[in-house]
């Protein structure tokens, strides 16, 4: 089975050194850059794309326009893969043959970021909010049939910057994929900190999770505001009010819907 990892990184000086110390066997690396100064480079299994611009998504989405696999591996650069991961990968899809999406365990140095290990199986539009993007991988021939990218009005680098995966997935469902959870670990997080946290559950986070929430569905938007709004209550409440929160979640819509026309 042809596997590759698909990097997205910035500002990258050294491309030996990130695969080595990714642990990465056949990798496409896609690095925005301020300036190109790192010309492409294509070298066997190791392939380096440099661009002039910034957005998660949109390095998600160069990065499956040059894949050239079978399965995609969606990566960032502060990973380390597991000796085996190309091994778990496939025995993956091996044992679900009609899977077009595969999420596996990712382990995180911080223990309290962890994504928690759940129930193996087929998953749904809202038990698929649990997924990281790291955690997934996927049949490049069954996003490009269906026409899925990512969307590249949301994710880190825009000012909706988190939820780019939530809206990735629940386009897979809406559009038939076979979505499953293997809680198999195929890497570790190595850094200590979560960057999209970095500013705190204010606004702009909660403006990122309304516009998300209306992405992924219109009918069921308001009452996915409403039950984030009141679940995660205890998480936020140090930092914003609940009142707030369904406001700014408000706000995220209006936001996306401008960034619509």
């Amino acid at each position: 089975m042809d596997i590759e990892v698909l990097v997205s990184t910035m500002n990258l000086q050294n491309q030996e050194k990130l695969i080595n110390k990714m642990n990465i066997k056949k990798n496409l690396i896609i690095n925005q850059v301020k300036e190109k100064k790192l010309e492409n480079i294509e070298n066997g299994e190791n392939r380096l794309y440099s661009y002039e611009e910034k957005g998660l998504s949109k390095s998600r989405n160069k990065a499956i326009e040059h894949s050239n696999s079978e399965i995609c591996v969606i990566a960032d650069d502060d990973l380390r893969y597991e000796d085996n991961y190309e091994k778990i990968i496939e025995e993956g899809y091996n044992k679900y043959p009609d899977a077009d999406v595969i999420a596996f365990h990712v382990q995180n140095v911080n223990k309290k970021m962890e994504k928690k290990k759940r129930k193996e199986g087929k998953q749904n539009l809202f038990t698929s909010m649990k997924i990281q993007s790291v955690q997934m991988t996927f049949r490049k021939k069954s996003i490009l049939k269906k026409n899925i990218r990512f969307d590249e009005k949301i994710g880190a680098g825009t000012w909706l910057y988190s939820g780019e995966e939530n809206v990735f997935l629940a386009d897979c469902i809406k559009k038939g994929l076979k979505i499953y959870y293997i809680p198999k670990k195929i890497a570790t997080i190595m850094s200590n900190d979560s960057s999209w946290l970095k500013n705190g559950r204010g606004k702009q986070y909660f403006q990122a999770k309304g516009a998300t929430f209306y992405r992924i569905s219109k009918i069921l938007y308001p009452l996915l505001v409403l039950q984030y709004a009141f679940r995660k209550y205890k998480r936020y409440k140090k930092e914003t009010n609940l009142n707030s929160a369904i406001k700014y979640m408000i706000e995220g819509k209006k936001i996306y819907k401008i960034k619509e026309v």
